[in-house]
């Protein structure tokens, strides 16, 4: 008889997994630093910059999840796992080829549609290797890569940009590229390596939670719809709620540094570093807490503790937008790093309330779903949004400050509005699970 894998070996899962979610986010979030030269190469607006940011990545990584989900409580999770590092790893060294803005969004389209494939499937794996009262903590764990990977790609970005300099670069096969189209390369190319690394995890079994019922079955798409159907409360709102967290948060990774150089005339390299730093250590430890906080509510028997984390946490972090402006940026920074550390809260926690209120054989699909609405919303129009305000209501490149704390000001209270709303639909969804459950275990 198999036995079923330590919890320190799930654990070494949730780094492998961890490790790719980081390297995820570093490539698509690099621009985030070079907003500055590529707006100068390519003679572009803050509003197609935006476009740039966020709506050429989200569309297809959006759509493609979709499908891809379906395949991942179908097929083998490992595999579409590898496949979606190898594409998105070779998209981004594309990003460093490209000779044009056109062909710059085509290429960051690439990276979204390899980038597609990975959580869906990560997340599925990890519902399988961990029990529902540890899940929300190993999820946060997983999370961490979004905040890590942001954090990183913004010191790295600045790391890179001074090593490198300004001068055009001449490559063999390639030709003539701009200097910071080499950062593409630099971080590209290594993200190849993480295909072995991810062979050397093991597929799990497919279980429901606290069961050694192993799941084979899978569910046709009219039973996915029936599902969604009978709990679409419980689903929209805590989709929405997770959009427009994103849709506050992409706004802040991708405009605040360009802000601390505009508004407070800080150099590249220090507005890279010092909110590079801000977004590494401050999100982490958030996401990581707000997963211990939903396990300690589920622990003393809270049924919506997932959602209960994430309501407080987006409560928080709505007061501290309050910080982009403030003029002393000495105080206004332990505002900044406040909203880093309070609006990733709901991120572990969030993602483990999908799992813990669908079947097994439905969860990389509702997962996908999930990301769809997230990804759309928050990483297609929180980045642009900005952009428009700036360009359209203020047409001025220095109140950059307060097109952001609008976009952010707006998502965290929408999305605390939305986790309030759906508490007691939780509550409902969690128990149709288990009478779900009860009678398919019957037929």
């Amino acid at each position: 008889m198999e036995t079923k894998p330590s919890l320190r070996y799930a654990w070494y899962v949730v780094g492998v997994l961890l490790l790719a979610y980081i390297s995820s986010f570093i490539d698509r979030q690099i621009i985030s630093l070079l907003v500055k030269p590529i707006k100068t190469s390519f003679g572009i607006s803050d509003t197609q910059m935006g476009i740039l940011m966020g709506l050429s990545f989200a569309v297809l990584y959006t759509l493609v999840g979709i499908p891809i989900g379906l395949m991942a409580d179908r097929m083998n999770r490992k595999r579409i796992i590898s496949w979606g590092i190898l594409v998105w790893s070779i998209m981004t060294v594309f990003c460093g080829m490209a000779g044009s803005y056109s062909l710059f969004f085509l290429a960051r389209v690439g990276v979204g549609i390899g980038e597609a494939a990975l959580s869906p499937a990560a997340y599925s794996i990890i519902s399988d290797y961990f029990p529902k009262k540890k899940l929300a903590t190993a999820l946060s764990v997983y999370n961490m890569g979004i905040y890590l990977g942001s954090g990183l790609s913004i010191l790295i970005g600045a790391a890179l940009r001074t090593m490198i300099g300004k001068e055009n670069i001449v490559l063999p096969f390639v030709g003539e590229i701009f200097s910071w189209q080499m950062i593409f390369f630099y971080i590209g190319l290594p993200g190849i390596l993480i295909v072995f690394l991810v062979q050397t995890i093991k597929e799990p079994k497919r279980v429901e939670f606290d069961s050694e019922k192993e799941i084979s079955e899978t569910s046709s798409f009219k039973e996915i719809i029936a599902y969604f159907k009978a709990n679409r409360q419980t689903f929209s709102y805590l989709n929405f709620s997770m959009a427009f967290m994103a849709f506050a948060t992409y706004a802040g990774i991708y405009w605040v540094p360009t802000m601390l150089g505009r508004v407070h005339g800080w150099a590249d390299t220090k507005a890279g570093v010092t909110f590079g730093l801000l977004v590494t250590v401050f999100s982490t430890l958030g996401v990581i807490s707000g997963g211990k906080y939903a396990d300690y509510l589920t622990k003393i028997g809270v049924v919506q503790a997932k959602m209960l984390a994430g309501f407080r946490g987006m409560i928080a972090a709505s007061l501290c937008t309050v910080g982009l402006l403030i003029e002393d940026i000495n105080v206004g920074i332990y505002f900044i790093a406040g909203f880093c550390f309070f609006s990733s809260f709901p991120y572990g926690s969030a993602t483990a309330a999908i799992q813990e209120i669908v079947p097994n054989k439905m969860r990389a699909i509702f997962s996908a779903f999930f990301l769809f609405v997230v990804n759309i919303i928050g990483l297609g129009f929180g980045p642009l949004t900005v952009g428009l305000l700036n360009d359209a209501v203020y047409n001025d490149p220095n109140k950059i400050h307060y097109s952001i704390f609008i976009t952010q000001l707006l998502g965290y209270s929408l999305s605390a509005l939305s986790l309030y709303l759906g508490l007691k639909p939780f509550v409902r969804s969690v128990d149709y699970l288990k009478k779900y459950l009860t009678v398919s275990n019957q037929k």
